[in-house]
């Protein structure tokens, strides 16, 4: 093992960034923070009780305010740090509450794989000072090295975990639960899967990016995930345990509206949710709440609008049994036989009429307004579709089995393209 000189104290083997952090602050005399390349914080120093509001708010949320990246940014700072293989100094930054630091990009190879910020606390290091700063970065881009190569190694067994929780390999609970002990993993009492859909395929960076907004979330805990193409797939539990199970689900489920709208990332997502689990046996069916409510509020946008568990989707939950039972039946709904067959011959739209008014609950004028027609064609329309269909419009149960019978052939369509 290396032993640190008077020289280079940092030519040694340090049990973690922490340690580091310390022992640079120890040597130069000033706090430090060590960051990786995505502004996320690894490692802080000691510092003075009367540090800026910039450190104190990047070790409160374990990352550099987006507000100050934004500075640094568009003042040139980390493109100069990426630049350079010198420390740099950089100016202090007042509207973001950032002092002026001393910094230098840590990195192996040609790659940056982070960044040593310190604070000079009213005092300016001088040359041999910058040298020993050159080597702490040095020593830091070792230790991320190796920190780097077991962390690939543990989200690799976590997610062959997840796979094969997915598929049901486990069979029961024991061997899941003896599986987890090997990974170091606790598994939270109760979870829920989370399928996020983006708009083209997830590559490792945007699967890092959406993790750690999962995580900042303060109520959302990603245990393990998954990606397949373009979906990610989450197993999250409450970041606390012991949390309220119906304010968590609240929380989760106003954090994902936020991300499904694009308000976190910036990328709208569609988003969905199982019901909450207790036994990973069962999440292969969670796997499959989660993606039904994805393909429910994709065909049915309005309706299933609130919608995020799956408990949510209500009576649709039971389409995709409707929509099989009807494939594996000759019967067929003579009333929408019939109405279909009248809009092929006279070019009517009698059956998109039916589906409006069933939709908005019988509502004659709110109906219309839909439509965009008077009252008076829509009461006509609605005579026809009772004299053809032979419906009885006052009939409730006619009417719920007709709304269900569009529903689900609109999920059969979508199943066969």
């Amino acid at each position: 093992m290396t032993e640190p000189t008077e020289n280079n104290p940092f030519a040694q083997s340090f049990d973690s960034l922490e340690t580091l952090a310390e022992t640079i602050n120890e040597v130069l005399g000033c706090p430090v923070t060590i960051e990786d390349a995505g502004h996320r914080l690894l490692a802080y120093s000691a510092h003075d009780p009367h540090t800026d509001s910039a450190r104190l708010a990047t070790i409160v949320g374990r990352r550099v305010p987006e507000n100050v990246i934004a500075s640094l940014r568009r003042d040139g700072v980390i493109q100069r740090l990426a630049d350079s293989l010198e420390p740099i100094r950089v100016p202090a930054i007042d509207e973001v509450g950032f002092s002026g630091r001393l910094a230098i990009a840590i990195r192996h190879k040609d790659a940056v794989l982070g960044y040593l910020w310190l604070l000079e606390s009213g005092k300016t290091l001088g040359g041999r000072e910058l040298a020993l700063f050159k080597q702490a970065a040095r020593a830091a881009a070792d230790k991320m090295v190796r920190l780097q190569s077991a962390r690939r190694k543990s989200r690799e067994g976590l997610r062959d975990f997840m796979w094969m929780l997915l598929h049901g390999q486990f069979g029961s609970e024991a061997p899941i639960r003896d599986k987890a002990e090997q990974l170091g993993l606790a598994l939270p009492a109760e979870w829920h899967v989370v399928v996020v859909q983006a708009a083209g395929a997830i590559d490792e960076r945007a699967e890092q990016r959406l993790l750690d907004r999962v995580s900042a979330s303060r109520s959302v805990r990603p245990v393990l995930h998954a990606v397949d193409r373009a979906q990610a797939i989450l197993l999250c539990a409450p970041q606390l345990a012991g949390a309220d199970r119906r304010a968590y689900a609240r929380e989760a489920q106003a954090f994902f509206a936020r991300l499904a709208r694009g308000e976190e990332d910036g990328v709208p997502a569609a988003v969905g949710s199982s019901a909450f689990g207790q036994s990973y046996a069962e999440t292969p069916a969670r796997h499959r709440e989660a993606l039904a409510v994805l393909q429910t509020k994709r065909l049915f946008p309005r309706e299933t609008e609130r919608a995020f568990y799956y408990p949510d989707l209500g009576y649709y939950r039971f389409l995709p049994a409707i929509a099989a039972q009807s494939r594996a039946e000759v019967f067929r709904n003579e009333s929408l036989v019939r109405l279909r067959a009248y809009d092929r011959e006279h070019d009517a739209n009698l059956l998109s009429t039916l589906a409006t008014f069933l939709a908005h609950d019988s509502n004659a004028k709110t109906a219309a307004e839909a439509l965009h027609v008077h009252s008076n064609t829509l009461s006509y329309r609605l005579k026809r579709i009772a004299e053809i269909g032979g419906i009885d419009l006052t009939d409730m149960d006619q009417k719920v089995s007709l709304y269900l019978a569009l529903k689900a052939e609109r999920l059969a369509t979508d199943q066969k393209g």
